[in-house]
């Protein structure tokens, strides 16, 4: 069996996808299983388990200059790559305009079906032509997190149940990382909304160093940067790391002893290398993106922002945990 998965971006939602490929491998242990996604965030793909085949996309980039000869020439090169296998489902987990475009252009055998969702999901956004495209739709429950909707949206579209444990397929990363006394702070998002104030993550450093935990402190753009180095100021032996690519950036995140962060895409990564966590929540969404179930991760959220002394009780909780 061939299947081709479509979950274009972004990185939280990425990473939320990896457990429903590993179902998918796990009932279908013959089956080859591609993945289009956007290029940034391929690397984490091929650095884990869940797919044989990742074809990378770069939308984002190409719709700024869609006439000009290189965005031709790239489309074309993506559009043959995409073509070059028929599969025998097609598993539409963005509901968007631009996942329905790849699912419609990809070719199916002759027995072969298009597979998307039925509707949106709180939270999440959904448009039409996602219905247009597909030959199946299935109905999910409205309310569900971002994980169990890949999952259960892929169980249903291939027919099995879904496992009870969850496994991201970033075993590979984890058994090669010889663990480090480092906490990762985790204070970059795409979203000022969710950000933490500088002042807390301070004050948690510090509290951090008296249980004998170094900092590091992993940056992707130049305000986050300018932030880890702010830290670093305040917080002797601090380490900022340099910028690296998502493999990379993953492979040392194993490393730490655990992390805690705001809601992003790394942070979703830290659960999934399954360390110790608390995640950050400004605005209450961490029932749909949020850590689930295991007794050494968890989400804090308050409104403006939740207080250094909840996120360090939750901190203390997931460390108890993570021994228990």
């Amino acid at each position: 069996m061939n299947i081709l998965i479509v979950k274009l971006s972004s990185l939280g939602d990425v990473v939320h996808t990896l457990p429903a490929l590993m179902d998918v491998r796990q009932a279908y242990p013959q089956a080859r299983i591609d993945w289009v996604v956007e290029r940034a965030f391929a690397p984490l793909i091929e650095a884990s388990e869940a797919a044989d085949r990742v074809i990378a996309c770069e939308l984002r980039r190409w719709r700024k200059r869609p006439f000009a000869a290189q965005t031709r020439h790239a489309w074309r090169d993506f559009r043959d790559e995409l073509q070059a296998q028929s599969y025998d489902c097609i598993i539409d987990l963005q509901g968007l305009t631009k996942s329905a475009l790849v699912s419609w252009l990809a070719r199916l055998s002759p027995s072969g079906q298009r597979v998307a969702m039925a509707h949106r999901t709180d939270g999440s956004s959904y448009e039409r032509p996602t219905r247009w495209v597909a030959d199946r739709l299935i109905a999910l429950d409205p309310h569900v997190h971002a994980m169990t909707r890949a999952r259960e949206l892929c169980a249903q579209a291939l027919h099995y149940p879904v496992p009870a444990s969850v496994n991201p397929g970033l075993d590979i990363l984890r058994a090669a990382a010889r663990k480090q006394p480092c906490v990762a702070l985790i204070h970059g998002t795409s979203r000022d909304d969710k950000l933490w104030p500088l002042a807390h993550w301070i004050e948690l450093g510090r509290r951090l160093a008296t249980q004998g935990y170094s900092v590091a402190l992993p940056h992707g753009n130049e305000a986050e940067l300018l932030r880890s180095q702010a830290l670093a100021e305040a917080l002797p032996g601090a380490v900022v790391w340099p910028r690296l690519g998502i493999d990379a950036l993953a492979a040392k995140l194993a490393t730490c002893a655990g992390a805690v962060g705001v809601d992003s895409g790394l942070s979703h990564i830290a659960v999934a290398l399954n360390l110790p966590h608390v995640q950050i929540y400004n605005v209450d969404t961490a029932w749909r993106t949020g850590p689930q179930g295991a007794a050494h991760q968890c989400s804090v959220y308050a409104q403006p922002t939740p207080s250094v002394d909840a996120v360090w009780q939750a901190w203390s909780a997931c460390m108890d945990g993570a021994w228990a």
